[in-house]
């Protein structure tokens, strides 16, 4: 991208976010409670572990905006554990008593975390992350695209329909992303952007990341 593109583009912002995480937890509402132990999409996780991790990638990207000084070479060290073998290896896990009402509510009390400290973080933060250090609007955009894309993993297992906002799409994927197809559409760019889908003449990539740095 270059230093004049990355000035016009449209920010990423904390109400992108809170509006990502919210449809997320609305469209997840819909499944029936005896779904959620069924693989999310081509996951090798289950609904329930796979809504986990999300939660959970929330949380992380929240502490890690969350120390006076954030460390650039590391994650803030919490345990993260798995409950299973293959299973996510997180910090955050839902109470199964409590049912997916239980499950969404955690999901959105993570979101809530990480919209917070992206509205009241200064914008020259920056912390670590494994695909680039990152400033609060990466981190925003971080969290939004796990949100889109696990949603879109746990809806196609729950047997759900799931399309979030073209441009909450758009955005994150000018923040974020260096290697977007010209004339796909917001959202099967990003579905493909994340080895998720195919595009005309583009086979999904075997491999992917982001790049989370601060744009000049």
């Amino acid at each position: 991208m270059s230093p004049n593109a990355a000035a016009e583009r449209a920010p990423v912002t904390a109400d992108d976010l809170d509006l990502a995480v919210r449809l997320a937890v609305t469209a997840l509402r819909e499944a029936p409670p005896a779904a959620w132990d069924g693989a999310a999409g081509a996951l090798e996780w289950t609904c329930w572990e796979t809504a986990e991790h999300l939660a959970d990638d929330l949380f992380a990207y929240a502490v890690q905006l969350g120390p006076r000084t954030p460390p650039l070479d590391r994650e803030v060290p919490f345990v993260y554990e798995s409950r299973r073998p293959g299973g996510p290896a997180n910090s955050v896990h839902a109470n199964r008593a409590a049912g997916p009402d239980g499950l969404l509510e955690v999901l959105e009390a993570s979101g809530a975390l990480l919209v917070a400290m992206v509205r009241t973080a200064s914008p020259d933060v920056r912390s670590h992350h494994v695909f680039g250090a990152s400033d609060p609007e990466g981190f925003a955009a971080m969290g939004i695209v796990e949100t889109l894309v696990h949603t879109h993993d746990i809806a196609e297992g729950l047997g759900l329909s799931w399309e979030p906002p073209a441009g909450i799409c758009s955005r994150v994927l000018a923040r974020l992303f260096r290697d977007t197809p010209d004339g796909a559409a917001p959202w099967p760019a990003l579905l493909w952007s994340t080895g998720r889908a195919d595009l005309p003449g583009r086979p999904r990539p075997g491999t992917w990341r982001w790049y989370g740095a601060p744009l000049a």
